[in-house]
């Protein structure tokens, strides 16, 4: 389905329990669909706002929910609403101007009823900030015809005469979030490149959400939908982009984009330069280029698109779906995988500037295209291919009915009304970040589980023992509420508890977890920070899952774990800056559908100064039989940031993972043991970092794009060039069926590892910072 003027997802917000293992104590009967008037207000706009932002300095007196019309803005179209709205993102001393590079004790959740908003300047979108529109009607941002400014919100400002300095430093502007918004740029002249959308140089823990961007249609437009020149993202989706020169014009080390529609531009995706980025569910409607890559460039200096990855596209009318900008001459220069790619008259399906023909389209279906060096088996030898390359055996549990990898919108349970939805502060729990609000949850849950929409007050919830969250019940938080263990249950890493049990083991039921931060208060060496059991309904794909919610360990105020107790000099110790045993465990009989989620372990502080040295045993365990859709990112754990062990039926892309600095001193598993209570992998005397992926006797697994990289020695970079920061990094045994597409590594000298055993060497793949295997399949 195509979209013009309308937003992707409208009507798409509805969901409704159809299956539960219990329901609470105040529940006669299932939650069901929602019961609000087509003319009652969202209702985030009129629940009473009671949340706080548990460790600044005023916690009680700081706002963190803010209507931008309580701050003067109109909403008419006809006044400038640029003062007023900038006013609600900044007051209270937030985190912004470029004097302060990150802080979570100035969280925002800012909130724009329906209405049209003129602006004739930048939005500036400070850090730990939510701009969230009416998810009924959503808002519309109107740049005024004498706009002036990068574009309509800035996540990113370069500070005037700055010299190129910014507010944020790009790699670390995490925690931000745009939803349910059109943005037109209309007004602005045509050929004005100030007719921008949104300006997003943003990291991890970011998304943009049911967003219309609208730009003018003219021969000579400059206008673009979103403008991004770096970073390190990142999830995206729900988009659609109509008019302009570009759609998305764009370089980031990675990022995830699902479910984006351009119609009528110049160019769909511009991309000047990457590591890796998966597309997944995409839309080119009637325009020159569908996406036009800088490509060539093998080396750091030159950098350009070094992996692009396209699954599940629909191309109508475009002259060109993909254009590089400088041939490949038979070796790699830019690798490209195409899957699923449907072209109705598209007569270039890949090509050159120039002119040159790589790949003819028409009206066809390209099944399994690519462009790069292609490996199989334990063969250390690749073979560069532009054409078809191994396709993806895709299990149907996977896949949505049109054949499609299956996706599932951010809920924002827009047809709900105000009576079906409870507020936790309002039923005891305090959030305080110092009261121990166990009993309050647990008995919040006994009650409302399966019939009342969990709203999580902003604000930092402290338990003691483990929470087991019932299958049947959905939450939401306010500018990602916390819920961070601590104490004595946590820490015995030889006897390991959960935090937060998300579902009781072997249950089924919707489950839903959306804007939410799992955490500790360390030492916890023997925390399981999310243990998943919860197995979807029957037939009801994502019907378990997690949106914009993230596990986030140390490095940020209250969890005891910053550079005060363990600076990366290592003075702090072990012993006190133990933050988890596992982060995240999908267990045998669950199911999980995971978008945008970041498993963090803190490399630096936060809310102070400087690199730290915190310890995590474990990223993701997943033994799950599926279907797991898993987009996400896991750094910095100890043994490993994903492992998979008898697992099926896994979607995984884009994933990203970093190793521990600190590392090799100490070497994993210092300073944890091995458990094979939780198949714990065995590190030989030669493997001295941590494993990004490690796959045992799994089944039917995809890996559609992977950025996996390691960037210190023991806190030294000197490593980075020669690509040995540590010897292997992904390890398939030879009992698993997996398919591996467009692999990013860096400084790794082995990208890819069969049986613990070295098979392809980065320097063969160097495409540059980078290096990419554009495809790898056991045989």
């Amino acid at each position: 389905m195509h979209f013009s003027t309308v937003l992707a997802i409208s009507g798409v917000f509805y969901t409704a329990v159809s299956s539960v293992s219990g329901l609470g104590t105040s529940c006669s009967s299932p939650l069901g669909p929602g019961t609000a008037a087509p003319g009652d207000p969202y209702w985030l706009e009129t629940i009473n706002h009671q949340g706080i932002a548990a460790y600044n300095s005023d916690p009680t007196g700081y706002q963190v929910f803010r209507n931008v019309k309580d701050f003067g803005a109109k909403g008419d179209g006809v006044t400038d609403d640029t003062a007023a709205i900038n006013s609600a993102i900044a007051s209270g001393n937030r985190c912004g101007g470029g004097s302060c590079p990150s802080s979570t004790i100035t969280p925002a959740l800012v909130y724009f009823p329906r209405g049209t908003y003129l602006v004739s300047s930048p939005i500036i979108a400070y850090y730990y900030t939510q701009l969230v529109g009416d998810a009924k009607n959503p808002p519309t941002l109107l740049a005024s015809a004498s706009f002036s400014g990068m574009a309509v919100i800035d996540a990113d400002p370069y500070i005037p005469g700055g010299g190129g300095a910014q507010f944020y430093t790009n790699q670390n502007n995490f925690f931000r979030s745009v939803r349910n918004f059109v943005i037109d740029v209309r007004n602005v002249p045509a050929t004005d490149s100030q007719g921008t959308g949104i300006h997003w140089q943003v990291a991890q823990a970011t998304s943009l959400v049911n967003i219309v961007f609208q730009m003018s249609t003219a021969a000579d437009t400059a206008h673009q939908g979103i403008w991004m020149e770096n970073g390190s993202g990142g999830f995206m989706g729900d988009l659609v982009f109509n008019g302009g020169k570009f759609g998305m014009w764009v370089g980031n080390q990675q990022f995830t984009v699902r479910n984006i529609t351009v119609n009528n531009a110049n160019t769909g995706v511009y991309s000047l330069w990457n590591w890796g980025w998966t597309f997944q569910g995409v839309h080119i409607n009637n325009c020159q280029f569908g996406f036009d890559l800088a490509t060539g460039g093998t080396t750091q200096a030159t950098q350009t698109t070094e992996a692009q990855a396209i699954i599940d596209a629909t191309v109508v009318d475009t002259p060109i779906f993909v254009r590089t900008s400088q041939p490949s001459n038979g070796r790699l220069g830019g690798s490209i995988v195409l899957n699923n790619i449907k072209l109705t008259n598209v007569p270039t399906a890949v090509g050159v500037v120039g002119g040159a023909v790589v790949l003819a389209g028409g009206t066809t279906t390209i099944l399994s295209w690519g462009q790069g060096n292609i490996y199989h088996g334990t063969s250390t030898a690749s073979t560069f291919t532009q054409g078809s390359i191994p396709a993806i055996s895709k299990p149907s549990v996977l896949l949505d009915g049109s054949g499609n990898i299956f996706g599932k919108t951010h809920p924002q349970y827009a047809s709900y009304a105000l009576s079906q939805i409870v507020s936790v502060r309002d039923n005891g729990a305090k959030g305080d970040g110092r009261t121990d609000d166990t009993a309050a949850l647990k008995a919040i849950f006994s009650q409302y589980a399966g019939c009342k929409i969990i709203f999580f007050d902003a604000g930092t919830y402290i338990v003691t023992s483990t929470l087991t969250i019932p299958a049947g019940t959905q939450i939401v938080g306010e500018a990602w509420s916390v819920i961070a263990g601590s104490g004595s249950a946590f820490q015995d890493q030889a006897n390991p508890r959960a935090v937060v049990r998300v579902g009781d083991p072997n249950s089924q039921g919707v489950l839903e977890i959306s804007d939410i931060i799992f955490t500790t208060v360390g030492p916890t060496p023997g925390a399981i920070v999310l243990e998943w059991n919860v197995q979807q309904p029957s037939g009801q794909n994502g019907g378990a899952g997690m949106w914009d919610s993230h596990i986030r360990l140390g490095g940020a105020a209250g969890t005891n774990l910053e550079a005060n107790q363990c600076p990366s000099s290592g003075s702090g110790g072990t012993t006190n800056c133990f933050a988890a045993f596992l982060a995240l465990h999908l267990t045998p009989a669950s199911s999980a559908y995971l978008e945008g989620t970041w498993v963090w372990l803190a490399d630096h502080d936060l809310d102070g100064d400087g690199q730290i040295s915190l310890y995590s045993g474990r990223g993701i365990l997943s033994e799950s039989a599926g279907p797991v859709w898993l987009i996400g990112t896991a750094e910095h754990h100890v043994l490993y940031q994903y492992s998979l062990v008898n697992a099926k039926n896994h979607y995984m892309g884009l994933i990203q993972t970093e190793s521990p600095y600190f590392q090799p001193n100490p070497a994993p598993p210092t300073p944890f043991s091995v458990n094979s209570s939780f198949e714990d992998p065995v590190f030989t005397s030669d493997l001295t970092s941590a494993w990004g992926l490690k796959v045992v006797s799994s089944s039917d697994i995809i890996v559609f794009g992977a950025g996996l990289y390691s960037f210190f020695s023991n806190y030294d970079q000197a490593c980075i060039t020669p690509a040995t920061c540590q010897s292997q990094i992904l390890d398939v045994d030879a009992s698993s069926s997996i398919s591996i597409y467009s692999l990013s590594t860096v400084a790794t000298t082995f990208q890819l590892s069969v049986n613990g055993v070295g098979i392809v060497n980065q320097n063969q793949n160097i495409n540059g910072f980078a290096s990419t295997l554009t495809a790898w399949s056991p045989t």
